[in-house]
């Protein structure tokens, strides 16, 4: 029974064709063979599974090869391109320095280096993860690596290339490899799955692809792993998904309209079913994010499908789901899950956390900060566009009482207060304040003087420092506030009453308002009603 080849391996890039999605470096590495400008050490840095090691490979190959192509790339018939393929070559030594980070496996390198190689041009050192070095292997590596023989060429790679000393990079020519686009992971994928006769469903291979996140090692690996799982079948999305442990979008957009409507039992609901089909919660965080990060880009400019790489349906789909949540209210979402995100790493019980950052979401009155408090404002507007009354927080009732209706109901205009009627409301303050939510009601009591001018008007005035900013005034003067407390005072005089914030910057407090036994607001013509808690 032959042994099985892992599908990164079968199919690794022997050639510099072959490779895909480092144009940048490709182009110029051949034109650097094809000009005979080969430099003495290269710097190969990027995330995992971008070609590092590959294309070093192949450049060890090119320069030995005793029949080069016109274009820069390798014969790989000659004996030197097949001794280096099937690593027999004594003069490409690879070296781990992850395993071998210490000064003397450097000093060996060192010795080696006096010798010329045996056989072809040139002899390539390979060292991976060359971050692992230690200082006095990277010290020992120095003067080498400055002025090495002029058949050595050095091939750093690295994925961490800010641990390396600036000596070092220095004396290398560096490489950046990028993350590769899932469009040009997809195509390799299914290119390769044409070769190999297997059947695999256009959005099973997108969606690993996606997973791969830029890596196209990892891309053919997870592709490995469900080949295996469904061997001699067609791989469907739904069986990659089962594979992976992934979330399908469907469950995204029936756990966020449930948050936006307030429906715990129906989040937790759905918490269970994920965790029944024993899905990764880590996971299901960390796309659950990025589905709402979609949604928000989609809010945020009109000109988003070419930046979400998705299709033309899913982004339709997307829209949809954009329009029923605001851009403020997603980015609150997107915090508390980032939050989430990094808890849930180490944590024991992170059904119980993840519970927890959901309630979060459907209930913002749990929370005091400026995004939830825009979260609530969002679902109040919203109800009241929809026509649902809006019960806000009041003292418990007694028992018995009915549970009111959540039908929409139709009022009847109330008639407009007179200003005494406004002066008798002012002195039930607190039955006003009692009916307003909590985050007001904070904001209220700021108010150093209430009073009533000569339209019929309730003022609101708050004293500012010069120089200074009136937080709570510049809160309670916003519409929707201002909206709060109308409602309030309706509730208590059955009257309509005009709200006015009005901000004192003179310096002197509105509290002492009898100078040389005058009243300042007695002489405007305005009875004041004192705030003497």
């Amino acid at each position: 029974m032959s042994k099985y080849m892992a599908l990164y391996r079968k199919f690794r890039p022997q050639t510099f064709e072959d490779v895909k999605g480092q144009d940048h470096i490709v182009t110029t590495l051949q034109n650097q063979i094809k000009s005979d400008r080969i430099g003495h050490a290269y710097l190969f840095t990027g995330t995992r599974g971008t070609g590092k090691t590959t294309i070093a490979k192949i450049l060890a190959r090119t320069i030995n090869c005793q029949n080069p192509k016109e274009n820069g790339s390798p014969c790989m018939e000659c004996d030197m391109c097949k001794s280096i393929t099937a690593g027999n070559s004594m003069n490409v030594i690879e070296m781990d320095a992850a395993s071998n980070n210490g000064v003397d496996s450097i000093r060996q390198i060192v010795e080696e280096v006096a010798y010329p190689p045996t056989e072809g041009k040139y002899k390539v050192y390979i060292i991976d993860e060359v971050h692992m070095l230690s200082t006095g292997a990277f010290n020992a590596l120095l003067k080498t690596l400055e002025e090495p023989p002029s058949y050595v060429v050095f091939i750093l790679a690295t994925t961490e290339v800010h641990k390396i000393p600036i000596t070092i990079l220095s004396r290398c020519q560096r490489y950046d490899f990028h993350r590769i686009s899932i469009d040009t992971i997809a195509a390799r994928l299914q290119e390769l799955m044409d070769k190999e006769g297997v059947q695999v469903e256009e959005k099973a291979i997108r969606y690993i692809a996606k997973a791969a996140d830029g890596s196209m090692r990892d891309g053919l690996s997870l592709l490995d792993q469900c080949i295996a799982f469904y061997i001699g079948q067609t791989l469907t999305y739904d069986n990659v998904l089962k594979v992976l442990g992934a979330i399908d979008t469907e469950v995204f957009s029936r756990l966020l309209r449930n948050i936006i409507g307030g429906q715990i039992t129906d989040c937790i609901g759905i918490i269970e079913e994920i965790m029944t089909q024993g899905r990764d919660l880590n996971q299901f965080v960390n796309d659950f994010t990025w589905y709402l990060r979609n949604l928000m880009l989609l809010k945020s400019s009109d000109d988003m499908e070419d930046v979400l790489e998705m299709s033309s349906d899913n982004i339709a789909l997307l829209k949809e789901e954009a329009k029923l949540v605001d851009t403020d209210v997603l980015m609150r979402y997107i915090q508390v899950l980032s939050a989430l995100s990094n808890d849930i790493k180490y944590a024991n019980q992170k059904r119980v956390l993840i519970e927890i950052a959901i309630i979060k979401l459907c209930k913002p009155q749990m929370e005091q900060d400026i995004s939830a408090l825009n979260n609530r404002i969002a679902n109040l507007e919203k109800k009241v566009e929809e026509g649902v009354p809006v019960v806000m927080a009041q003292a418990p009732s007694s028992v018995g009482t009915q549970p009111q209706s959540t039908a929409p109901v139709k009022k009847e205009p109330l008639p407009a207060a007179m200003p005494e009627e406004v002066e008798a409301a002012l002195k039930n303050w607190s039955s006003i304040l009692g009916k307003v939510p909590v985050n007001i009601k904070m904001y209220l009591k700021e108010a150093t003087t209430r009073t009533v001018n000569e339209s019929g008007e309730l003022v609101l005035i708050f004293d500012q420092m010069p120089g200074s900013e009136n937080m709570a005034g510049d809160f309670v003067n916003r519409p929707e506030v201002i909206e709060e407390i109308s409602k309030a005072v309706e509730a208590v005089i059955q009257k309509t009453v005009n709200i006015k914030v009005e901000i004192n910057s003179s310096g002197v407090s509105s509290r002492n308002t009898h100078i040389d036994g005058v009243d300042y607001f007695a002489s405007l013509g305005i009875e004041v009603e004192q705030d003497v808690d």
